[in-house]
């Protein structure tokens, strides 16, 4: 699924495409499967959201209660709400469906397995949407590996465009 960049309109706001990414998650984890799912906010937080203010990469999902929630993920205050605003930390309910979440609590439930959000974009309705992966950490040395690989393809390609002559 390919979101697209940012599309602002004349006064900055986000109408759809990506409002936060998750870069680490693809370096720290092994990521399986993905998976689309709804998440409930309030009014405030939509606006933050749509200024492109928001913070996942400390975040994580869990299955709790029957139900799946975003923890840790951070979005700042809307400035222009005053005592209506939201906690910016607070855990946000997720909106998957039972058949999914029962799937994603068996997977979590074996060892080394976590729900690691991605992306946190707003598609082609205009609707928040997170695209969630199911992680198993990877140790030090597949980090390193994949560093290497990163690197040797980063060489590969500049090499590559210049006709080869290293």
């Amino acid at each position: 699924m390919a979101t697209p960049k940012n599309d602002k309109n004349k006064n900055g706001w986000i109408s759809h495409g990506l409002v936060a990414e998750n870069r680490r998650a693809r370096f720290d984890y092994e990521i399986g499967e993905t998976l689309e799912a709804g998440i409930v906010l309030t009014g405030t937080e939509v606006k933050s959201l749509r200024l492109g203010k928001a913070q996942i990469a400390e975040s994580y999902a869990s299955p709790e209660k029957g139900e799946l929630w975003l923890i840790n993920a951070h979005i700042p205050e809307y400035l222009q709400a005053n005592r209506f605003n939201h906690v910016e930390k607070r855990p946000r309910k997720l909106l998957v469906s039972k058949k999914q979440l029962a799937r994603l609590d068996q997977e979590v439930s074996r060892a080394g397995n976590t729900i690691v959000p991605l992306k946190l974009f707003f598609n082609d309705q205009g609707r928040a949407k997170l695209l969630i992966g199911l992680g198993k950490g990877k140790k030090n040395y597949d980090k390193r590996a994949t560093s290497r690989d990163r690197d040797w393809n980063r060489d590969k390609a500049r090499i590559m465009k210049e006709g080869g002559r290293g």
